[in-house]
């Protein structure tokens, strides 16, 4: 396994391949305020992408946008050839997208087999008759969706926690729970929100380690919103920059380190000038 915490990760092919996402001038305004603004956004199929920025740069409502809680002012998204804008929720899951979030949301008072449970319910085929009546079908259904349920809690580094209260867990490990969770979806792409926000160091190299599985294990294709700097430079094939809503840079880890924009948008304008003597 490529180290992903250390240093770069080697040249990957993903970055070559066709893009899973496509977003073109996404715009979205929430009254006077533009909160994204004219993004060209791609994500190739199985790369670890990283969108980054500082406190307000439009990060997490770029991801709301994509997952279908806003509604774009102006501008388009396609995945996997399907136009995303103005679909549900609940359709962009079907279509294979899933995610976590920023602040968690578990279900505190459903165990950690109950929460993955609720994530795979949108693959599940029985309808109400079968969910009242409970056929022979409906059950070996669910009998397969535990199954699976427990193989995610296992694959996430929560073996033994299936009949754990959400809320009983350590802070780590309900971010595991997120995310198997979102793999319980059965998606195609992945969108992580602060994946190690409130992490230890050790979490947090877990956690990373996890992530990288998720590409070279299942295929995934990654994108995450991340303020440790470490994580990011350290796993990513690709990083985007937000600033006040917009892209101001987009590059390999290494380009966008030594990016001016980029230390400016951070650090401000003198810490930029330093960088470019």
């Amino acid at each position: 396994m490529a180290e992903t915490v250390n240093g770069a990760r080697p040249d990957s092919t993903a970055t070559e391949s066709a893009p899973l996402l496509e977003a073109r001038q996404v715009t979205k305004k929430f009254g006077g305020l533009t909160a994204v603004a004219d993004v060209d956004f791609t994500i190739p199929e199985r790369a670890i992408v990283s969108l980054i920025g500082p406190n307000g740069a439009g990060k997490t409502t770029f991801f709301n946008i994509m997952t279908g809680l806003y509604v774009p002012t102006s501008g388009a998204l396609t995945f996997a050839g399907a136009r995303l804008d103005g679909r549900r929720p609940d359709e962009v899951v079907k279509l294979g997208i899933g995610r976590t979030f920023q602040n968690i949301r578990l279900f505190g008072n459903m165990t950690a087999l109950e929460n993955v449970l609720v994530g795979h319910h949108c693959r599940m085929k029985a309808g109400p008759f079968g969910a009242i009546f409970r056929p022979p079908s409906v059950r070996a259904e669910e009998r397969r969706a535990r199954e699976r349920a427990r193989e995610l809690l296992y694959y996430a580094g929560l073996p033994e926690r299936d009949d754990e209260f959400a809320k009983n867990l350590p802070y780590g490990d309900q971010r595991r729970l997120e995310i198997a969770r979102a793999l319980a979806t059965e998606p195609k792409l992945l969108l992580l929100d602060e994946p190690t926000a409130g992490m230890n160091p050790q979490e947090t190299q877990q956690l990373t380690r996890l992530i990288d599985r998720l590409r070279d294990e299942l295929g995934l294709t990654i994108l995450l919103i991340e303020h440790d700097m470490k994580v990011v430079m350290g796993i990513s094939d690709r990083v985007s920059v937000l600033d006040r809503g917009m892209k101001i840079a987009e590059g390999s880890p290494e380009e966008i380190q030594h990016n001016p924009q980029v230390i400016e948008a951070y650090l401000g304008r003198g810490a930029a000038e330093v960088s470019d003597e």
